[in-house]
């Protein structure tokens, strides 16, 4: 009535490093410690300051792995049931209710908080620019700072001035 697989270590390793291959994650256009191009900087005053918590609703990205998975382990389970076509029928119910679990398990949502400094800043050519970035704990922030407004390709940065 159960038959005995065998599954070697080495081919459960290969599938499991295979799956992890293809979960790459995204990766940022700009990064630490790396040089980008810098199109102008503008100095100017901080005229008003606001700190924002923004919190953003994620889905996991990997549910997909977890339903395959889990068919994966129920069609494997559902193979050791029966003879013939009833062992067919098993393995595929088997593998029917592992992705259903794994789907189920794989729905995993949470909040993502992020802390953002929100800038108004009077640039020396007299213009008004309101910036919004990225808390960064070891740069405060206050009304009446020199700043410069650091312009990147598609993107703007404040810094205090030195």
């Amino acid at each position: 009535m159960f038959k005995i697989i065998t599954v070697n270590v080495k081919s459960i390793f290969a599938v499991l490093l295979t799956m992890c291959l293809f979960c790459g994650q995204s990766q940022a256009a700009y990064e630490r410690n790396q040089a980008v191009p810098v199109e102008k900087v503008i100095y100017g005053q901080i005229e008003s300051v606001k700190n924002i918590t923004e919190k953003q609703l994620v889905e996991d990205s990997h549910s997909g792995w977890k339903t395959f998975g889990g068919a994966l382990v129920g069609g494997v389970i559902g193979h050791q049931f029966g003879g013939g076509s009833g062992q067919d029928v098993a393995t595929v119910l088997g593998a029917l209710i592992g992705g259903g679990i794994g789907s189920q398990h794989g729905n995993q949502q949470y909040y993502l908080e992020t802390k953002l400094v929100e800038l108004m800043i009077k640039q020396e050519d007299g213009s008004q620019v309101m910036v919004i970035q990225d808390a960064d704990p070891g740069m405060r922030f206050a009304a009446g700072d020199e700043v410069r407004v650091v312009y990147l390709s598609g993107y703007v940065r404040v810094d205090l001035a030195m």
